[in-house]
């Protein structure tokens, strides 16, 4: 007998099949854990992170029956539910910006060349992005933060907070000035 590779379906399929198999979703976890961490991770810190990666399994897996199947990407269904498990954390990651923005700079920057002089400029300003990031309000440091680290698009971010994309538009918006004004209106990736 002959094995094929498995294809990768779209993840509207996974949910379908997970509704009589339930071991069929654990694919989803498979290709979105690590991004989901990495996301939660940056806002909150590695420790509240895996604990909110499994809980936003828990919770997809137990509203899988109500997913909106039109969609076969699932990644901004299961950021929507992650952003609204960070949002019961906010003081938490309020006081992680805090903390990031009295901590020492740290001097160890990694190589290769490209990546050392992002490193010392990201690190140069780290204290007032926490500062700024800190000071939004949740609803356009949600939408700033999903763009910038959960790497959805404008539509996807709509989607994962159950907001329209002009919404979404308009809070990106207001975070990046109010981030950039914070950073002296520098953008802190671009040269001099």
């Amino acid at each position: 007998m002959i094995t094929q590779p498995a294809v990768r379906g779209a993840d509207a399929d996974l949910v379908r099949a997970s509704w009589t198999d339930p071991e069929a979703f654990a694919e989803l976890f498979d290709r979105y854990s690590a991004m989901l961490y990495r996301y939660v991770s940056r806002r909150l810190g590695p420790e509240p992170a895996e604990d909110l990666v499994g809980e936003t399994f828990l919770v997809a897996f137990s509203r899988r029956k109500s997913y909106d199947l039109a969609y076969p990407d699932a990644r901004p269904w299961l950021f929507g539910i992650l952003t609204k498990l960070v949002s019961r954390h906010h003081r938490s990651e309020a006081a992680r910006y805090r903390a990031l923005l009295r901590a020492p700079v740290d001097p160890e920057v990694e190589s290769p060349a490209d990546r050392v002089a992002a490193g010392v400029t990201a690190q140069a300003v780290r204290a007032e992005l926490a500062g700024a990031l800190a000071a939004l309000p949740a609803k356009d440091r949600d939408v700033l933060l999903l763009i910038a680290w959960g790497d959805l698009t404008y539509e996807e971010a709509a989607r994962a907070l159950g907001i329209p994309v002009g919404t979404v538009r308009s809070r990106l918006n207001r975070g990046r000035r109010k981030v950039r004004a914070a950073l002296g209106d520098a953008n802190p990736m671009e040269e001099e």
